[in-house]
């Protein structure tokens, strides 16, 4: 096949991309063979099932990539407890019940399509790279069985680049598939030559593939169809370099968070990258220590070369014979060394490696006295806000593209109830109702209690509430409290019960003011009496 000029540009930027991020490959190899060895082959090839744990000796390291994988998805993507919510950007629509109830309803849609879909542990699976490797990437994509379909993928294959604003918006991804795949994906009139030959003889040899996602530099944006979407995909043979397919997206299908970054890396850094020498001294004091333990239990011996008719049997029970007459015995080697101070030593390497990965933020005591349940609440919050700084980056590069994309996805594809009429046009954004974002909440809640408090106190000599408006710190708490619209009322039925509530009010203080009016007049009845009794009786004495 010929060279294809757009599949030759592509090749071209792509090695690139690979000269630049190859700085970074024998770092992320040292990382996965001593934090996850299970994605130990960036540099290294190895056969599926082949051992990867050869360089352990202390799992002190993997224990607490898994500790904090896992916190990292319970506090922000919990499957048993809400994360996300939709609300709109324009305060006065919040009013709308109707409009809110239909953001309520689609958001759980979309809480059915993720639990009817793979994403629980593609989601875990990127956490896992995330903290090791720094880096993570996970596709989304249209399903027909569950709508949408998620697929996190190794750090070995993908290939990034940013723009001018510091985001990841070109992604090269190098993989490999069967021809058999490549045939189904591509076609066959479309396959090079040797991997056509090889779905005539093994359709199940790999062969090597590159997939890059960009923004689309020429397009019409009047015309309708694949290769005029904002996002190109396109689907190359990095050998032959010829284009395979082209295609397009609305947005961007793949999300590629950082843990953390610094102002000139494209590529992120993970608490492992922190610790990583403490990680490799702990594992080589760990194998000295252990050989150290092995000559203590089961020494060398010391035999003379004279004395001892072999060979020299340790096994319990063994007989060893000498020749008699002589004093000589076997005696076992004294090393000296002392295996308590180096436990201590690895203690101290175990506990460095636990801080870098937040475990005793994580993990609450276990000893000490038993605490009461608002101190627990406390300390929990106390651990989220600790591991915070995180949030900010994962909820602007996973979180909220991916619930774009997510949402974008299943209104094409027609999943959502018709939207009402005063909606359109509104713009929609993300809250996070998450565990780690209510922790952060609680000290803006906490805030505004104590400022409460104070005031009320402080209002016995001043007129402080005067300050407040009882409507914008109503509607503030529920916004804070993330309250569904379904038990809040709506602006108009707010006001329609304050104008019942005063009509009621001004009616009962008629009826007071009545009652009292006639109350009144019963009192001064007796009395007119008496005076319409004076006149007469005056007026008779006179005639």
């Amino acid at each position: 096949m010929a060279v294809d000029k757009k599949a030759d540009m592509l090749a071209r930027r792509f090695d690139t991309l690979r000269t630049q991020r190859s700085v970074w490959e024998s770092h992320w190899q040292q990382i996965a063979d001593y934090c996850l060895p299970r994605k130990a082959d960036i540099t290294k090839r190895r056969q599926e099932g082949d051992k990867r744990t050869e360089l352990i000796f202390d799992a002190t390291a993997i224990h607490a990539v898994e500790l904090l994988a896992a916190s990292l998805h319970g506090m922000l993507t919990n499957a048993s407890t809400p994360w996300f919510t939709l609300t709109y950007s324009d305060p006065a629509m919040r009013g709308d019940d109707a409009a809110m109830e239909w953001l309520e309803a689609a958001t759980a849609r979309m809480y059915e399509a993720f639990h009817r879909s793979n994403f629980q542990q593609e989601i875990h699976e990127l956490y896992y790279d995330l903290v090791t490797f720094g880096t993570g990437c996970i596709y989304v994509e249209e399903d027909d069985a569950t709508g949408i379909r998620f697929a996190t993928r190794h750090i070995a294959e993908v290939y990034l680049t940013e723009n001018a604003s510091g985001r990841v918006d070109t992604i090269f991804r190098k993989y490999k598939q069967t021809a058999r795949a490549w045939a189904d994906q591509f076609g066959e009139e479309a396959l090079p030559s040797r991997v056509a030959k090889a779905l005539e003889k093994d359709p199940f040899d790999m062969f090597e593939v590159v997939h890059v996602m960009m923004p689309r530099e020429e397009r019409d944006v009047g015309k309708i169809g694949q290769e005029n979407m904002p996002i190109a995909s396109i689907y190359f043979d990095p050998d032959t370099k010829t284009l395979l397919k082209e295609s397009g997206y609305h947005e961007q299908a793949f999300m590629t968070p950082r843990f953390l970054k610094d102002s000139v890396s494209t590529y992120g850094r993970s608490p492992a990258m922190s610790c990583l020498s403490d990680i490799k001294m702990l594992n080589k004091m760990s194998e000295t220590t252990i050989r150290a333990a092995q000559v203590q239990i089961n020494p060398p011996l010391m035999v003379p070369d004279d004395g001892m008719i072999s060979p020299i049997r340790t096994r319990p029970g063994g007989i060893n014979y000498y020749r008699s007459g002589t004093r000589d015995r076997i005696e076992p080697l004294v090393t000296g060394s002392s295996i308590p101070i180096a436990l201590n030593m690895e203690e101290q390497r175990r506990q460095a490696i636990r801080s870098a990965f937040y475990v005793d933020q994580l993990l609450s005591a276990q000893d000490g006295p038993r605490k009461t349940a608002t101190q627990v609440l406390q300390e929990n919050e106390e651990r989220m806000r600790l591991i915070g700084p995180v949030m900010g980056r994962l909820q602007a590069e996973l979180l909220q593209p991916l619930i774009n994309r997510s949402f974008a996805l299943m209104n094409r594809r027609g999943m959502f109830e018709a939207a009402p009429e005063e909606m359109q046009g509104e713009e929609i954004e993300i809250q996070y109702v998450s565990p780690l974002a209510k922790a952060h909440k609680q000290t803006d809640l906490q805030s505004i209690m104590r400022a409460l408090e104070v005031m009320s106190q402080v209002g016995q000599i001043a007129p402080v509430m005067d300050h407040i408006d009882p409507k914008g710190l109503i509607d503030h708490l529920l916004d804070t409290l993330v309250v569904p619209a379904k038990v809040r009322r709506s602006d108009a039925e707010v006001a329609l019960a304050q104008q019942q509530r005063e009509q009621q009010m001004a009616e009962e203080q008629e009826m007071q003011q009545a009652m009292q009016a006639a109350q009144a007049a019963g009192q001064a009845a007796p009395a007119l009496r008496e005076v319409a009794n004076i006149g007469e009786q005056e007026l008779a004495a006179a005639e």
